[in-house]
């Protein structure tokens, strides 16, 4: 019952979003915002929600024509809104990658979770590198291959730091709360659980994307 509130309150959370954004008209100026806010939504919830309408929501042409410009945000709050482009990658990769492995039955040595690590990380990179050039592309006026280049630049290591907490605790849902029942994505424990994975690669990122940002390799949202 309680994985099946927390996945159906994300699913909301997400959904409030999409509407705020495209029925009550805050579309974005950065584009790739209006997936990044309610995929981040999915894990983090009504927090997502809070931090859209806090830092995400003045970012719109008409929440600006309403109130002027937006506040100015404290270091903390831009480092934050960096970590959810991977976290966005990290989200829908995962999400196709274990849903994927689930309906093939894809195992490598034994075990459907090597299989989920490696589907994981390749779709999460790849789509990680593609929410961080519609990033930075448009802020540095880059081209395509240059933009890419950067992208993986700024991605790469933000998304492994994500994924370092999140494969870690995915490790512990294997081997040392439910080894003799390991749990699959047609289950709402399953997806419960990753929720709190991804919560903590937020963290785990986190440190990283400091460094990143501060060494101008990623830019401050």
């Amino acid at each position: 019952m309680v994985s099946w509130i927390a996945v159906a309150v994300a699913a909301a959370s997400a959904v409030w979003i999409l509407v705020d954004i495209y029925a009550r008209g805050h579309r974005q100026r950065m584009g790739i915002m209006e997936a990044v806010w309610p995929i981040s939504a999915l894990y983090f919830g009504p927090v997502a929600v809070w931090g859209y309408r806090a830092w995400g929501r003045p970012m719109s042409d008409r929440w600006q024509k309403e109130h002027g410009d937006p506040p100015e945000r404290p270091f903390w709050t831009k480092v934050a809104v960096g970590v959810s482009h991977c976290g966005a990658g990290c989200t829908v990769g995962d999400i196709i990658a274990e849903t994927a492995i689930f309906l093939f039955g894809v195992e490598i040595a034994g075990r459907a979770l090597w299989a989920e690590y490696a589907g994981d990380y390749i779709l999460a990179l790849a789509l990680g590198v593609v929410f961080q050039y519609f990033a930075l592309a448009p802020m540095r006026g880059l081209g395509p291959g240059r933009g890419l280049v950067e992208a993986l630049k700024a991605d790469f290591l933000s998304l492994t730091a994500f994924e370092v907490g999140l494969f870690g605790w995915m490790a512990l849902m294997s081997f040392v709360f439910l080894p003799g029942s390991p749990l699959h994505p047609g289950s709402p424990v399953y997806w419960f659980l990753m929720q709190i994975g991804m919560v903590i690669g937020f963290f785990t990122a986190w440190p990283m994307n400091i460094w990143l940002i501060r060494r101008g390799i990623k830019e401050a949202m």
